[in-house]
C-alpha cells in the first residue's frame, strides 16, 4: 500500500511498534528461534542496512526490529540526507518506541551514506541483511548488488517498473537461490494467516475448479509535496515518486500489485495475456506527473480462465480493496484481515493472526534459522510484471502477452544518468493508439 513518503506516516501503522514482540509471542514464535543467523561482522546480531529511508524504509526497519531482539539497524543510505535524519529520529524517538528497541538503532554517522551510489557502501558496511525501500525504479540495481555481495534481503514491492528490470530481478533471484540467500518482498498477503488458510482450502478443492476472478484496489488520492526552489527536476520527481511511471510504475504497479499477486497465487502462476484501458480523467494537474488515475483490465490465464482487474485513485469515489476468486463450487472473498468461502463448502476465517507486516520479517528470519531460506523474488517479479503488462496494455491500447514482456520487450524507463542539477524531461501522458508498445 502506498503511504506518505515522510517517515512520520509509514506504511505499517507505525504507532503500533511496541506491540511487535508481544504479537510474535502470541503467534508462538520464540525470539530465540528467529534470531541466530544473517550475522554481520561475526557476531550473533543481525546487522541490517536500510536503503531508502522514507516511510517505507522506516516502517520496515521497525518491523525488523520487532521481529527479533537481535536485529540491529547498523547502516542507512538514501539519496537525500534529511530522509536518513528523519528515519533515525523516528526509530529512536517516535511515539511508543521502547528503550530496548531504541538501543538497537546504532547508525554511526560514518555509516550514513547519502547519494545515488550510497547503497553500495551500506551493503558493504558489515551487515548480513539489507532492507531495500528506495522508489521502485532503483530496487533492481540494489537487489542485484545485494545478491552479488551475498546479503539476505527484505525488498519492498514492486520489484521494478519495466520488463528489462524484471528480467534482471529474475536472473538475480536465481543467483540468490544458488547462494541460499533469503529474500522476502513486501507482498504481505502471502504471510497473512487468513490468506494462507484460504489458499490452502482452495488448493484442497473447496471452491472446485477456478473459472474466473475479479480483483480491486479503488480508493481516493494520495499525498504530494509542493515544489521547493532548491529542488532540481529530478529531486522534485523523486520526492513525488508516485506520479512518475519511471519511478513507481504507476499505481497499478506500485499498489494494485497486491491484488494481482493474490490472483496469480490462486491461478497458480502468471497470465498469458492482458488487454484493457485506463486514463487520466480527474488527476490532470501537473503535480500528478503523467500517471493515470484509473485502470480496467482483463487478464487471460492458461486454459482461457479470465481475471478482471480494477484500480483507481480518485477522491470522492467508493473505496474497494478486495479479491474474489470464482470456482465451479463456490467463491473465495478476501481482503486484509478477512477471508470467506461462499458456496458448497462455506467457511470464514476466525483465527488469530500477527500483523502480516511484522510476520513477513519473522518468516524471513525464521527461514534463515531453519537453513531453508525463503526466496520470494521470482514470484513477486512475476506479479510485478503482471501489473506492468496491465499498464502497458492501458497505455498503448494493445494486447500484451507474457511471452512478449518476458522475451522481447525492450522497454526501459528512466533517465540515462541520475543528476540533481540538470533539467529532467517529464514523459508525456500516455495516449492509447499513439503510445507505442515497446
Amino acid at each position: 500500500m502506498s503511504s506518505e513518503a515522510s517517515p512520520g506516516v509509514t506504511r505499517r501503522e507505525f504507532v503500533k511498534t511496541t506491540a511487535g514482540l508481544a504479537a510474535a509471542a502470541a503467534a508462538g514464535v520464540s525470539p530465540s528461534v528467529i534470531a541466530r543467523t544473517a550475522h554481520g561482522g561475526g557476531s550473533d546480531e543481525i546487522k541490517v542496512a536500510v536503503i531508502g529511508c522514507g516511510g517505507r524504509g522506516t516502517g520496515a526497519a521497525m518491523d525488523a526490529l520487532n521481529a527479533s531482539p537481535r536485529v540491529r539497524i547498523w547502516a542507512m543510505s538514501d539519496a537525500f540526507k534529511d530522509r536518513i535524519d528523519s528515519s533515525i529520529g523516528w526509530l529512536t524517538g517516535g511515539d511508543g518506541v521502547s528503550d530496548e528497541v531504541r538501543s538497537r538503532v546504532t547508525v554511526d554517522p560514518s555509516r550514513r551514506f547519502v547519494g545515488f551510489e550510497g547503497y553500495k557502501d551500506a551493503i558493504a558496511s558489515g551487515v548480513g541483511m539489507v532492507i531495500l525501500a528506495q522508489p521502485p525504479h532503483f530496487r533492481p540495481a540494489h537487489f542485484v548488488e545485494a545478491v552479488r555481495a551475498g546479503k539476505h534481503v527484505f525488498m519492498e514491492k514492486p520489484v521494478g517498473v519495466d520488463p528489462v528490470q524484471i528480467r534482471e530481478v529474475m536472473a538475480a533471484a536465481s543467483v540468490a537461490d544458488e547462494k541460499k540467500l533469503g529474500v522476502v518482498t513486501g507482498t504481505q498477503r502471502r504471510h497473512e494467516a487468513c490468506y494462507l488458510e484460504a489458499m490452502k482450502r482452495v488448493r484442497d478443492g473447496a471452491i472446485g475448479r477456478i473459472v474466473g476472478a475479479s480483483v480491486y484496489w479503488n480508493q481516493g488520492g494520495l499525498w504530494s509535496h509542493d515544489r521547493r526552489p532548491e529542488w532540481s527536476d529530478l529531486e522534485y520527481q523523486m520526492r513525488n515518486w508516485l506520479y512518475y511511471a519511471w519511478l513507481s510504475g504507476d499505481h497499478i504497479v506500485e499498489q494494485h500489485i497486491h491484488n494481482l499477486d493474490v490472483m496469480n497465487w490462486a491461478m497458480g502462476g502468471p497470465p498469458v495475456s492482458c488487454s484493457g484501458m485506463g486514463g487520466r480523467q480527474v488527476r490532470t494537474d501537473a503535480r500528478y506527473g503523467h500517471v493515470f488515475d484509473h485502470f480496467a483490465l482483463q487478464y487471460v490465464y492458461p486454459g482461457g480462465v479470465v481475471g478482471q482487474s480494477y484500480c483507481r485513485q480518485i477522491d470522492g469515489t467508493k473505496g474497494d480493496v478486495r479479491e474474489v476468486i470464482v470456482g465451479t463450487e463456490g467463491e473465495l472473498h478476501t481482503t486484509s484481515g478477512y477471508a470467506e468461502i461462499k458456496g458448497k463448502n462455506p467457511w470464514r476465517f476466525s483465527g488469530k493472526q500477527t500483523s502480516p507486516y511484522l510476520q513477513e520479517h519473522i518468516d524471513l528470519i525464521t527461514s534463515l534459522e531453519s537453513g531453508r531460506p525463503i526466496n520470494e523474488a521470482k514470484t513477486t517479479a512475476e506479479s510485478t510484471l503482471t501489473a506492468i503488462m496491465g499498464r502497458m496494455a492501458a497505455y498503448t491500447g494493445q494486447e500484451v502477452t507474457w511471452d512478449f514482456v518476458t522475451r522481447t520487450s525492450g522497454l526501459k524507463l528512466g533517465p540515462e544518468r541520475y543528476e540533481l542539477g540538470p533539467a529532467l524531461a517529464v514523459d508525456e501522458v500516455a495516449m492509447p493508439g499513439r503510445t507505442r508498445l515497446i
